[in-house]
């Protein structure tokens, strides 16, 4: 085999210097990627959570196993095709933290479930037929979580009682388990201000606290509560309500988080590299 020629198959070869790196390319610092990763990690830990990372940050294997090994229990992804590049490449426990539809990729979802642990989110009753179907014909299982929108107003249902009608309905699914809430409030990452970030967060935890005593009254408890992001998680960890962090950006860092505001009146990303 050839030789990978550099500036067209790969920007570097190891040994290279800097000035011999083709651009454009990206670089990263593994002891700033490592400071980083370690100190999600121990955050999460400290806080009685787990960390399951979003992968669509980095897309990269070698990064998602070395969250895994800082203590991460695994990944989340947003679709299948994601989810199935991280499956193939060892790692075993995967959230699509989205709805799937569709009858090839429902298949490919319920086939990788024969390779790793998968979850999955849904947010309307209707697509529960087709999961059933799928896991049925590959003879494999599926957590599904249930999607609930708390302010984003992108995907999820939106009251208690449609929360705890599909979550019985997922409980009852031949195949399926009821694995918890999705809870994700992305529209409030990147607000600039700790005073804005926190009136968004409050509005959230309001909704996803009601629909969790629904679920509880109906016999239901989640055992996950799967959220949170890079901009929020000290809210996600102060509310109480969360059992998993979905953190991603922290890892590389997105350097918007540098014009945003902490509690002290600091940057957001003060302690990461």
């Amino acid at each position: 085999m050839a030789e990978a020629e550099v500036g067209y198959d790969v920007p570097a070869r190891p040994g290279m210097t800097l000035a011999e790196v083709a651009t454009p390319c990206l670089l990263v610092d593994l002891d700033a990627l490592d400071a980083n990763i370690g100190r999600m990690a121990r955050i999460a830990r400290d806080a009685g959570l787990a960390l399951r990372p979003h992968g669509k940050m980095h897309k990269t294997a070698e990064i998602a196993h070395r969250q895994i090994a800082a203590g991460a229990v695994g990944l989340c992804c947003q679709k299948v095709s994601e989810a199935e590049a991280f499956i193939r490449a060892g790692v075993t426990d995967v959230l699509v933290s989205n709805e799937v539809r569709g009858a090839a990729k429902v298949d490919r979802l319920a086939r990788l479930a024969g390779l790793a642990r998968i979850g999955v989110c849904v947010d309307d009753p209707d697509a529960l037929p087709e999961l059933v179907a799928a896991v049925a014909r590959h003879g494999t299982a599926l957590d599904v979580l249930v999607e609930l929108d708390i302010g984003a107003g992108r995907c999820g249902v939106t009251t208690p009682q449609a929360t705890v009608a599909l979550a019985s309905a997922i409980a009852g699914a031949e195949g399926l388990t009821f694995a918890g809430i999705q809870a994700y409030q992305g529209n409030m990452q990147h607000l600039p201000t700790y005073a804005e970030r926190t009136a968004a967060a409050e509005q959230a935890h309001a909704i996803l606290r009601a629909a969790l005593q629904a679920l509880d009254a109906a016999g239901l408890p989640a055992r996950t509560v799967t959220g949170g992001g890079t901009g929020s998680f000290p809210a996600e960890i102060a509310s109480g309500l969360y059992t998993e962090l979905q953190c991603g950006s922290y890892a590389l860092m997105d350097a918007d988080y540098g014009r945003i505001e902490d509690a002290a009146g600091g940057r957001l990303d003060s302690g990461f590299a």
